[in-house]
């Protein structure tokens, strides 16, 4: 099995589907020959040239209306949205084109666009450069909306989202890109709503995205050594989510902490604690309990950016927490 970092993961599905499918293509700012801003598509525009590696103007409204008009004319375009906090410049298209032209149409447009784009917090990158908005996309009918945490699962994810006929927005984490696993020889797509578990345990479920995953299984290791058997579930896709994975762990543990970088407040965490509640209470024999960024702008300044986004002691602390050991944390992220 080879070894690839999560940015070569998602350059090898992208690669993959291209030379497979003359219908796919990617679009986005500086993705030619700078190789996008996080290195992703490097090398890609000497295998499959300009006019499938298209470079665009700085303007996100227009990249994803191109992306949109290109899909409802039966191409597969693949559009690089450079931060996610750029998304918001899109809005109008994502949020009023994409996601509804499927439906306003009976089902005769399909909409086979997926907007890749990456955030987070780990390099200082200021707070216009650095927020986790994936909740927003969940609340939205006609989207699908994926987050992944591996190199396999980006992989995996990235190629079946290409081959979704509705909209998909794919997140991805900058600090993730340089973490490596095996992955198998042959690229193994993955169903869109389907949770993986990390980690199985007996006493806390842990559900977790993005970075949060890593942090996550951290802590399940630090609890273990405490005699707390933690299990760790990653949603992967947002929506649809795999709420049968998610419910049937807390019903074996009994316990249920929800982790993400984004804030709390009406947080994606929010939303599978809602879940949990209604399918799981009486299974429940603690209050669930939901880690996040403090409810601030991300700041500039290394040390107050490590001190908002949560790490894997607070992690660690919403597990002492619901198992009824409570300690303190280090002060990072946010606990509920």
């Amino acid at each position: 099995m080879p070894e690839l970092s999560y940015r070569e993961a998602v350059r090898d599905a992208l690669s993959q589907a291209m030379r497979q499918d003359d219908d796919v293509f990617i679009l986005g700012e500086d993705i030619a020959e700078m190789g996008g801003s996080m290195g992703v598509t490097q090398g890609m525009l000497d295998e499959f040239g300009p006019e499938r590696v298209r470079n665009t103007p700085i303007s996100e409204m227009a990249i994803v209306g191109a992306g949109i008009g290109a899909a409802m004319q039966g191409m597969r375009p693949v559009v690089e949205v450079m931060y996610e906090d750029f998304t918001t410049l899109a809005m109008e298209q994502i949020v009023n084109q994409a996601a509804k032209h499927r439906y306003m149409s009976g089902g005769q447009l399909k909409v086979p666009l997926t907007i890749r784009t990456q955030g987070g917090a780990g390099w200082s990158p200021g707070a216009q450069h650095a927020q986790q908005l994936e909740a927003w996309f969940v609340h939205v009918p006609g989207l699908k909306v994926v987050f992944a945490s591996t190199p396999s699962d980006v992989r995996g994810l990235l190629w079946s989202s290409i081959y979704d006929d509705n909209p998909v927005m794919f997140f991805e984490h900058r600090t993730l890109y340089g973490i490596k696993e095996d992955v198998p020889e042959e690229l193994e797509p993955i169903p869109l709503g389907q949770a993986r578990i990390h980690r199985e345990g007996e006493d806390v479920t842990v559900v977790a995205t993005g970075r949060l995953v890593h942090e996550a299984i951290a802590a399940a290791g630090e609890a273990e050594a405490e005699g707390v058997s933690v299990e760790v579930v990653d949603p992967r896709t947002l929506l649809p989510l795999d709420e049968a994975t998610i419910v049937d762990s807390v019903k074996k543990t009994n316990r249920c902490v929800v982790a993400h970088e984004a804030v709390t407040r009406m947080g994606f965490g929010a939303e599978v604690a809602a879940i949990v509640q209604h399918q799981a209470f009486d299974y429940l024999d603690a209050p669930i309990e939901r880690v996040g960024s403090r409810f601030v702008p991300i700041p500039f300044a290394p040390v107050m950016e490590e001190w908002v986004v949560p790490h894997s002691n607070d992690v660690l602390a919403a597990i002492r927490q619901t198992v009824g050991r409570s300690e303190s944390s280090n002060g990072a992220g946010h606990v509920e």
